[in-house]
């Protein structure tokens, strides 16, 4: 019997939910589902420029697992790109660094280490705001 997987810990929920592509070869296809893990392994190796050691320290999970989420985060932006599909970012095993929420009326991503004390959105001051890292 395997061991349970290990969460990834992820510092902040990606700024977008999607990419689309727009263009004559544009497809009506399925889209790629890149776990929100799969985007911050990415976003730590090549937007960063960390090693895979200093990738795993943060998300407190093995070198190796690093390894092989990237591998499959690699594939996947590999055949998007190449066949022109939607990339859909949700999902997978992690948890975040902190609380954030989302703004159902503006889309925006915050945090806070004090959940008692989110009452609005601090962009429009909307109420209806809802816990992203449940």
């Amino acid at each position: 019997m395997p061991r349970p997987r290990q969460k990834s810990k992820i510092q902040s929920p990606p700024r977008a939910k999607a990419f689309m592509p727009v263009g004559y070869y544009k497809q009506q296809s399925d889209a790629i589902q890149l776990k929100i893990e799969e985007f911050e392994v990415f976003r730590l190796l090549d937007y960063e420029g960390l090693t895979q050691v200093e990738a795993a320290k943060i998300m407190q999970i093995s070198r190796s697992g690093v390894a092989r989420i990237y591998e499959k985060a690699r594939f996947k932006l590999a055949k998007a790109l190449t066949e022109a599909k939607k990339i859909n970012i949700e999902g997978g095993e992690n948890m975040f660094d902190n609380n954030w929420f989302e703004c159902e009326r503006c889309d925006s991503k915050f945090n806070s280490t004090d959940e008692s004390k989110i009452g609005a959105c601090p962009l429009c001051s909307s109420q209806n705001i809802h816990q992203i890292n449940e």
